[in-house]
């Protein structure tokens, strides 16, 4: 009878220590660094980006092997290639006058053969234009002090000649120094004008999502403040601030106005808010170029980030709630 009993309690404590736990357990820390620093982007494909195709003697091989612009190649003759330096070793190292090529095309991966040509100089020549890397500057939004995890940019980077999401093998983070500014017009946003460099690394990418790039930050993080983590539930509209670079490497706060905040079931374009800081737009008549990431703040709390411009009016512009930025970079 004893046993029984020994058993129905221990049945009662699993049971009750089954229901306690939390439904919902986020890997991130509820409170963060709120960045606002600027940043130099590289981004290495997961393979070599075809951006174009042209012809050689009349005729196209691409159109022939039916490969087009988006493909990305995988393999050459069954070897992996991530560079186009090894591309052109693959195609350099054949005895044949065409190659096998594996590529992938909307999640599919197909095979085919390309003809080689070869022009005077004796160079191959493929009839396409490919890349394998691009580069560019953003605005860092938050660090996680406990994991050292960043995210960037709030929206994800797409090449330009594709208009397709830049698939990344890996990337990195750099210093970076703003050094101009062009204003915004309407319908024309402006843009920071930056320079990094290279030696100068402060993290490493390993994602580029609709929610922003992330990865894992690499300086010393000890003497950055730490702001609170908004929940969609606690951002309102009203009076909030940015922090940004608009010279040299100096972050600064400048005033917005929240007016309307949306469903947190989209992926980046969760509230509507509106330039205020007469200092901020004196100089760039609103939102930029190299703007996008920058982090929102209220009352020690981060909001979310900088996303997107309103074209017709670069004084509005569309922020990221912050709960969605973190819960990309703990996939």
């Amino acid at each position: 009878m004893m046993f029984f009993k020994k058993i129905k309690k221990l049945v009662c404590l699993l049971l009750l220590a089954y229901f306690i736990i939390p439904q919902n357990i986020l890997a991130y820390s509820n409170k963060i660094i709120a960045s606002g620093e600027n940043i130099g982007i590289t981004l290495n494909a997961n393979g070599i980006l075809i951006v174009g195709t042209y012809e050689i003697n009349n005729e196209s091989p691409a159109q022939n092997a039916g490969i087009k612009k988006g493909d990305i190649i995988k393999k050459i003759n069954s070897k992996e290639i991530y560079s186009i330096k090894e591309m052109a070793e693959k195609i350099n190292e054949t005895n044949s006058d065409e190659i096998e090529i594996e590529y992938k095309r909307n999640d599919q991966i197909k095979k085919t053969k390309l003809k080689l040509y070869k022009d005077e100089s004796n160079i191959y020549k493929t009839g396409l234009f490919v890349k394998d890397s691009i580069t560019g500057i953003g605005t860092l939004t938050f660090i996680d002090p406990k994991t050292k995890k960043f995210g960037a940019l709030g929206h994800e980077i797409r090449e330009q000649a594709t208009e397709k999401i830049f698939e990344i093998k890996e990337g990195t983070i750099y210093n970076s120094n703003v050094t101009g500014i062009i204003p915004s017009d309407n319908g024309k946003p402006g843009e920071k004008k930056a320079e990094y460099n290279k030696d100068e690394i402060k993290g490493k990418t390993t994602e580029n999502t609709t929610q922003g790039i992330f990865g894992t930050y690499t300086e010393n993080i000890n003497d950055l403040k730490t702001y609170e983590v908004a929940t969609p539930d606690k951002i309102t509209t009203g009076p909030a601030k940015i922090i940004t670079v608009l010279k040299n490497h100096e972050t600064k706060e400048y005033d917005i106005n929240i007016i309307q905040v949306n469903s947190e079931k989209q992926k980046n374009k969760n509230f509507i808010f509106e330039i205020t800081d007469k200092e901020l737009l004196n100089k760039t008549n609103g939102i930029i170029q190299g703007m996008s990431g920058s982090p929102i703040i209220k009352d020690n709390m981060i909001l979310g980030a900088i996303t997107h411009v309103v074209i017709n009016d670069p004084h509005k512009g569309y922020g990221i709630f912050i709960t969605n930025m973190l819960e990309e970079a703990e996939n």
